[in-house]
């Protein structure tokens, strides 16, 4: 009989916790995020599935069982994403036929099958050690946290694509020190195809697509998919998960020499950097770095590059582009900072004479897990103050955007009241590019004038009208445009006659991509879906309602199966605390990745100290569950929620500027007690259950990616801090459910 028998949950957990982060950054660079998110939500329902079959069939929850459902976790661990790959799905059509649907539940059932082994591993571990449930459940988290920084160093030393199948390592040791000697050559030579699978990595786990020009480079790590385009000797393309994009000029180092002065950029700030005789410049997500050889050759004197992907920055210094681009970053003026520049300019006050924002975007989540639609604070109104108290007393912002103009302008107007500027419209105007088919804002510490707004970029002549002309304020031909509107009548009053979303984002709802509103949605639009939202259609709602809809109308009602069964039975009571704590920790977890993002910042160092931090705790809370009544854990959580609720503005505004080390100590301190507390309610009602622990675990499976989607839907409308409240709620009602001790027996 297995008796706290730990090693086993933590390998199964190392490999479950690994896979979803690795997984989710190679479908999020190949197939949008998005899809991601659709597709690798469903997968982890494998998770409850597996935990259910072993309540179904009896026979396969024998201890004789286990080495072969940890074999064939790591079996469907490397085959699965082979085999996802292979089906050829198109998502952007998924709707499309039901030849695409049937490849779709194909795929889905592909990753699922992992998750599906995994999860009847863990179940039948906890169902024999219920006796021992706090220590194993603590393995099962604790396994988990650990998982994080291997999927990690796995991706950073290895490459994503490798990492995807070394993540199964760990479950199959397990399995082949648990495994009869006579059948311990499986696991060998499927250690085996491991490796020979790694060496393909790149040709397997890759989407055929058409190149945009000769691929010169390829860079795959934990945090993003860098690929470099020789264009032409002359120009070069980043290329940051098939999805942002970054010029990149060739240049010889000498600004004197005529091809220095010809230099063509999108966005010419020359007339603006040269009102200053010691120019400080701030590149928004420097990328390529043509915003800093624009401010070289304009004669800024102290420049600051900002780029959140570590390996970018690499390639600039000392890497493939280096030489290429003239080695502009060994520059003396120049100040390299590998950190989301959100976090950034944070630091300083009055600092910068401009900010330049071009195209600083990415459209691809960080490995935080599939749960996450990414968030992006550099566009919220929140951001516009930290911009505007990093400028000096003459400084300008410029910010280029091709989707979420309409809600910057809302947004820079809010934040200007709020700061208590005298006439806000007088500090901004918004220009056309048609030709580059571009929206570009420019914000003034000081009210612009005529002249500033003529010729902050190019002249505005009626010669150049096509190439740039301004959209607020707008000239007479002109003024029937969405920003004049939004300035002279607000953006409530035009906002129902659009396609688009543009009511403000501010940090506790930071999402900007989610422009689609549901009055859009119609099944003609579902022929091709766009991945992205900027004509109005409501992707990231329709994706959370489908797995929604699949978890509730199809999954759900396979974990009532075993009440049609004889024997041993969960009452209602214990069945619906299950469900509650899956929701509630998934809820809270959700959200926490996401909102200290902000104060940690966009990068792999959030990650690690988000999920590590609230893994590992919950495992030490887990661990010391049986010392505590019932109503400690309860009331820990609730109160630590509503902490949350009302001071971490305060905290994100306080500790922002500080070091990257003090914002991760400081996110790791706030997050600990209340992953320490998050740990308790499971074993507790797990002690309570005994061997029907397995249906409990199934349920609880289910309800975490109910409770993930669900939250994120909450999210998009209410923002962080109802999402949070209704957290509590739920664990208030779980708390309610412990209660009625009666209703256990």
């Amino acid at each position: 009989m297995i008796k706290n028998n730990t090693l086993p949950v933590v390998l199964i957990s190392l490999t479950l916790i690994s896979l979803e982060l690795a997984w989710t950054r190679v479908f999020s660079a190949e197939f949008f995020y998005s899809f991601a998110f659709l597709i690798l939500s469903l997968a982890v329902l494998g998770l409850g599935m597996g935990a259910l079959a072993i309540r179904l069939i009896p026979g396969l929850g024998h201890e004789r069982s286990l080495p072969w459902l940890m074999l064939m976790t790591a079996v469907m661990s490397l085959a699965g994403p082979v085999l996802a790959f292979r089906v050829g799905i198109d998502y952007t059509l998924l709707f499309h036929s039901w030849a695409m649907v049937g490849k779709f539940v194909l795929t889905s059932g592909i990753l699922a099958s992992a998750y599906f082994f995994g999860g009847a591993a863990l179940s039948m571990l906890f169902k024999r050690g219920h006796e021992n449930l706090s220590r194993l459940y603590m393995a099962d988290l604790v396994g988990a946290g650990f998982g994080v920084l291997l999927a990690v160093l796995i991706m950073n030393l290895l490459g994503t694509p490798v990492a995807v199948f070394y993540c199964g390592l760990p479950v199959l040791l397990g399995a082949l020190l648990m495994m009869p000697r006579c059948t311990k050559v499986l696991p060998v030579l499927l250690i085996g195809a491991m490796v020979l699978l790694g060496t393909k990595a790149d040709t397997l786990l890759h989407k055929e697509r058409q190149e945009r020009g000769p691929v010169g480079y390829t860079h795959w790590d934990a945090v993003a998919k860098v690929k470099i385009y020789e264009f032409s000797e002359d120009y070069h393309g980043l290329e940051i998960d098939n999805a942002a994009n970054s010029p990149v000029s060739a240049f010889d180092g000498d600004y004197t020499l005529p091809d220095s002065a010809a230099a063509i950029f999108g966005i010419d700030v020359r007339n603006l950097i040269e009102q200053f005789d010691d120019c400080s410049f701030l590149s928004l997500g420097a990328g390529g770095g043509g915003d800093v050889l624009q401010a070289l050759l304009y004669g800024a004197t102290d420049i600051h590059a900002a780029e959140v992907v570590p390996h970018i920055n690499y390639l600039m210094t000392e890497g493939y582009l280096a030489d290429f681009s003239g080695n502009i970053y060994q520059d003396p003026r120049v100040t390299v900072a590998t950190e989301d520049a959100r976090s950034y300019v944070r630091r300083f006050e009055n600092k910068f004479d401009i900010i330049y924002s071009l195209s600083s975007n990415t459209f691809a989540a960080l490995a935080s897990g599939s749960f996450a639609m990414a968030e992006n604070y550099l566009f919220t109104k929140e951001a516009f103050k930290d911009y505007w108290h990093a400028l000096s007393d003459d400084g300008y912002l410029s910010m280029e955007h091709q989707f979420y103009m309409p809600r910057l302008t809302t947004e820079v107007i809010q934040a200007l009241n709020e700061l208590g500027v005298e006439n806000p419209e007088d500090h901004f105007a918004i220009y056309n590019l048609p030709q580059m088919r571009r929206k570009l804002l420019l914000l003034s510490k000081r009210p612009l004038t005529p002249e500033i707004r003529q010729n902050a970029y190019w002249p505005l002549t009626a010669e150049k009208h096509e190439q740039i002309h301004l959209l607020y304020p707008a000239l007479d031909e002109d003024k029937d445009n969405i920003y004049q509107k939004i300035v002279n009548e607000g953006w409530q009053s035009v906002a129902a006659d659009l396609p688009i979303d543009i009511s403000p984002c501010d940090d506790n709802r930071p999402f900007a991509a989610q422009l689609g509103l549901w009055k859009n949605f119609e099944f003609g639009n579902l022929e091709k879906v766009s991945p992205y939202e900027f004509r109005g259609f409501p992707l990231a709602k329709l994706l959370v309602a489908v797995i929604l809809a699949v978890s509730l109308v199809l999954i759900v009602p396979l974990n009532l199966l075993p009440y049609l069964r004889g024997g041993d039975r969960l009452r209602a009571v214990p069945w619906l605390y299950f469900f509650m704590l899956g929701m509630g920790f998934m809820m809270v977890e959700v959200v926490l990745i996401q909102q200290y993002t902000l104060l940690i910042g966009p990068s792999i160092y959030s990650l690690i100290t988000i999920l590590t931090t609230l893994l590992i705790f919950s495992g030490l809370g887990s661990r010391f569950s049986p010392a505590v009544g019932d109503r400690l854990p309860f009331v820990g959580i609730t109160l630590w929620l509503l902490a949350d609720v009302l001071i971490f503005p305060w905290v994100a505004a306080t500790f922002g500027g500080m070091t990257l080390a003090a914002r991760m100590t400081v996110a790791a301190l706030l997050i600990a007690p209340l992953g320490f507390f998050m740990g308790m309610p499971f074993p507790k009602g797990g002690r309570r259950v005994g061997e029907l622990i397995d249906w409990g675990f199934a349920v609880n499976g289910t309800a975490s990616v109910i409770g993930s989607t669900l939250i994120i839907l909450v999210a998009f409308v209410a923002g962080f801090r109802v999402a949070l409240l209704l957290s509590a709620l739920v664990y208030l009602a779980a708390w309610a459910l412990l209660s009625r001790k009666s209703a256990w027996d």
